[in-house]
């Protein structure tokens, strides 16, 4: 079997190397000639909505994204001909984060207070509502911490503005979150559904540096982020791996955003568990079984941002797992990514105590503070 992929970057490469085994082959669409998939598969270089590679796609026998932002419309086109998974309504719905915040309002879901903004006055208008502190965001195309400003005070709207103001945006109340999370579920054709344990996440300037699991809640809150994920990809007759990022406040769980992908927040999967998301993934858009989600033990996920660090030392820690994407260096982009694993949180704080000194000190500093979290 086939399989499309639009989208060429490290998460269409992941697809492909646990699809590999299961006997897949793959072909890629990406804009970028250097789409660091391409050594696992046939790379199209064209934009989205070439006709030429939408009708070369086509021929695959299943199609699926590594890139939430491919327009909804393109997978519309692709669905008349083939099985497009997860379908075009998710993804006009993550593009949007004012869809987004309206369609988890609609399933129950407790979101920040937000307001769209679409002028000046609408701006001081949603501030009246929302209040300071607050987060202006463009609509779309926002992802890593991209097309968004915080706003303190009066003095920040200006300089917001002329930064964002071009766009349709949204303001978000700001979130006084005890921590972030994230849940990702699998969902196949027929509507059965497996979810992965609840990962605690640490991001850096918007850009995810670090995942753990376990996630150090209690079995109550775990259980809500698992209905909640499974409401929302069950509301969205979802059919691949999906994740939900919340803020914890208390005991209460704030949806933030989706994804209607694999997440990098569950890359730890890979090693960390019995079935990976990426080939659940894959399991559901073609049609197989779901495995298991259960994690082996415990899991640390370090993203390697801007440039991939000298291995030879990190190597030599016991349980780490080494992930070099073969991307180019470059300041505010995912390189790679490490996976430490332990039988439990314990042994895998030991562990960790190894990893940090070998790190940068700000990361080092964001590992000490996550692995100090108790169970």
């Amino acid at each position: 079997m086939n399989i499309g992929i639009l989208g060429g970057g490290q998460l269409a490469r992941m697809m492909a190397q646990a699809g590999i085994p299961m006997g897949l082959q793959f072909t890629f669409l990406d804009p970028k000639p250097d789409a660091c998939a391409a050594a696992l598969g046939r790379l199209l270089v064209a934009d989205w909505d070439d006709a030429g590679a939408l009708e070369t796609l086509a021929e695959c026998d299943r199609i699926t994204c590594d890139f939430e932002n491919v327009p909804a419309g393109v997978l519309e086109r692709l669905a008349e001909i083939r099985p497009v998974r997860p379908g075009a309504a998710a993804f006009a719905a993550a593009q949007d984060r004012l869809a987004e915040k309206r369609l988890f309002e609609s399933i129950g879901l407790e979101v920040a207070p937000f307001a769209p903004v679409a002028s000046r006055i609408e701006l001081l208008e949603a501030l009246d509502r929302v209040g300071y502190p607050a987060v202006l965001k463009t609509r779309r195309m926002g992802y890593d911490g991209k097309g968004q400003y915080l706003l303190r005070q009066r003095e920040d709207l200006e300089p917001a503005w002329a930064a964002l103001g071009d766009d349709p945006l949204i303001l978000e109340g700001w979130v006084p979150f005890d921590f972030e999370c994230a849940i990702t579920v699998a969902r196949d054709a027929a509507g059965n559904l497996r979810c992965y344990p609840l990962t605690r996440t640490v991001h850096d300037n918007g850009m995810l540096a670090l995942a753990r699991c376990p996630a150090g809640v209690d079995a109550a809150m775990a259980a809500a982020a698992a209905e909640a994920a499974r409401r929302l990809a069950t509301h969205l007759e979802y059919v691949g791996c999906l994740t939900l990022e919340l803020f914890a406040v208390g005991d209460r769980l704030l949806a933030n955003e989706f994804a209607p992908r694999v997440h990098n927040s569950a890359h730890w999967t890979i090693e960390g568990t019995f079935c990976s998301q990426f080939e659940n993934h894959l399991r559901a858009v073609c049609d197989l079984p779901l495995g298991d989600p259960a994690a082996r033990g415990a899991a640390l996920m370090v993203n390697w941002i801007g440039a991939i660090p000298e291995p030879v030392r990190l190597l030599g820690i016991d349980g780490l797992c080494w992930h070099n994407y073969g991307k180019s260096a470059r300041p505010g982009r995912k390189v790679g990514h490490a996976t430490l694993l332990g039988h439990d949180l314990d042994d895998l704080r030991a562990r960790a105590g190894q990893l940090g000194p070998q790190l940068a000190s700000y990361t080092a500093s964001l590992l000490n503070g996550l692995m100090k979290v108790s169970v």
